[in-house]
């Protein structure tokens, strides 16, 4: 079992209730291995806390929320998109940035990155990612990603995981690139610099990650963009499945592949012209294992 002391005391009267779904969450647990195929409680106890003076994550990270997250994930990586992975050797001990293209509407990519990195790589690595500062004014949802370990983008945060040697997940697209219509896909918004910089600042290996299969799971044919200014959101999209009550995604399959290690070096303080050359030279990497893996699929589905 996997340990909870960075759960809050039960307020008098519920811990039956929590007993009950704790239950319920270890029954869950105990299925999604079973057709997984995965000891994911084995995987989580392998994920190395850094608790603060009082005992807990500075992230809100909380293991026993985790574990039941990665069974979702687990089952959506080895049974639904039935991800073929390759490269994962390519990530090194230590700290490392994650560097991927981002698509699909919703981060669906991000959980199966996550789930690949804990579930196929030896020994399994939990990856951190840098999640919109938007998503922080969600019900529900702020409360969520920080107990699953994702973290708010900020170069300081950043910063401290890389100190902790951590490895963390960038979509240097951001909103641009979940959002693309379908016209768009497999083909790359701008990245950010930022990334760089930090890479540069920490001396940060990087891994680029190309992720096929994402772009047809929620086709989108256009963008309402004044709705989505005025629900605070980056893009409200025109999805024609979900009209038609196809609520979950298609059940495309994914393709992830963690290129080789590249090492940068030079000032993080230089122009952007010359930040902007390194970052260059990632995003071209990773629109050429796209295009590599979009030519050797032999469809959607398989």
């Amino acid at each position: 079992m996997v340990p909870l002391a960075s759960r809050p005391p039960t307020p008098t009267g519920l811990g039956p209730l929590r007993t009950a779904l704790e239950g319920l969450g270890d029954a869950f647990v105990r299925l999604a291995e079973d057709f997984a195929g995965e000891d994911l409680d084995t995987r989580i106890q392998g994920i190395r806390l850094h608790p603060n003076e009082v005992g807990f994550d500075p992230f809100g990270f909380d293991p026993a929320a985790t574990r039941y997250a990665l069974a979702v994930a687990a089952l959506l990586h080895r049974r639904y998109f039935r991800t073929k992975v390759t490269g994962i050797e390519n990530i090194p001990e230590g700290r490392v940035m994650l560097i991927s293209n981002h698509s699909g509407q919703i981060p669906l990519d991000g959980v199966v990155i996550g789930a690949a990195m804990m579930l196929d790589a030896d020994p399994p690595r939990f990856p951190r990612s840098m999640v919109e500062k938007w998503t922080a004014e969600l019900p529900l949802v702020s409360v969520f990603f920080p107990r699953v370990g994702q973290v708010l983008g900020s170069p300081a945060n950043a910063r401290a995981l890389l100190e902790q040697e951590e490895a963390l997940l960038v979509f240097p697209e951001g909103s641009r690139g979940i959002s693309k219509t379908f016209d768009k896909r497999y083909q790359l918004s701008d990245f950010g610099l930022g990334f760089m910089r930090l890479a540069l600042e920490t001396h940060t290996p990087i891994v680029p990650i190309s992720v096929v299969g994402a772009e047809e799971q929620y086709i989108s044919i256009g963008n309402i963009a004044p709705l989505a200014r005025l629900l605070g959101m980056p893009a409200f999209p025109i999805i024609p499945q979900l009209f038609f009550g196809m609520l979950a995604p298609l059940p495309t399959r994914y393709h992830i592949h963690f290129g080789e290690c590249l090492h940068f070096r030079g000032d993080p303080d230089e122009d952007d012209a010359v930040i902007g050359d390194k970052v260059w030279q990632v995003r071209t990497r990773i629109q050429a294992m796209i295009n590599d893996a979009l030519a050797t699929r032999e469809g959607v589905f398989r």
